[in-house]
């Protein structure tokens, strides 16, 4: 069973986001070795400078290398990563759960995204869509998604 971790910036505050996530993390028990990783969000004034935006991101980007476990393939979620179907990310999981890796780690940045160095240091970067969506419903796309493709990949009619 491939272990797979969710490191989000920002922890999920609204109950149907909470309650989409666990649905969607109950579900990939069956799958995979499932850990979120939840890591506070930099405060930001209401409009802040971009020098703040970038030192937050800075400090967000070290938080999150800090808690990618060693032998891992690093997927980032980013509005300019490439978007594939539920099909192409269920082949893509396959194909990462017979490398050398030992994790899958998917990374959701904070409202401002993910510092570059997250998104250079990643095998890959992953766009849902070009449409901009609330990093908290990100996730439960995310946790959808990866249920989707284990589904896909067990040959199920979940997915239609």
């Amino acid at each position: 069973m491939v272990d797979v971790t969710l490191i989000c910036v920002g922890k999920l505050k609204e109950k149907f986001y909470q309650d989409g996530a666990a649905e969607y993390a109950k579900r990939l028990k069956g799958y995979c070795k499932l850990n979120i990783v939840e890591l506070a969000e930099q405060r930001l004034p209401k409009n802040p400078s971009l020098g703040e935006i970038q030192s937050a991101l800075e400090k967000e980007g070290e938080a999150i290398r800090a808690k990618i476990p060693p032998n891992s393939s690093v997927i980032a979620l980013a509005v300019e990563g490439v978007m594939r179907s539920s099909e192409e990310l269920a082949a893509m999981i396959s194909t990462w759960t017979h490398n050398a890796a030992k994790h899958l780690v998917f990374v959701i940045g904070g409202s401002y995204g993910l510092h570059p160095s997250v998104k250079a240091g990643a095998w890959a970067t992953l766009s849902m869509s070009p449409m901009t969506f609330p990093h908290h419903l990100a996730r439960v796309m995310l946790l959808e998604q990866l249920y989707r493709a284990f589904k896909i990949q067990e040959g199920s009619d979940y997915h239609k």
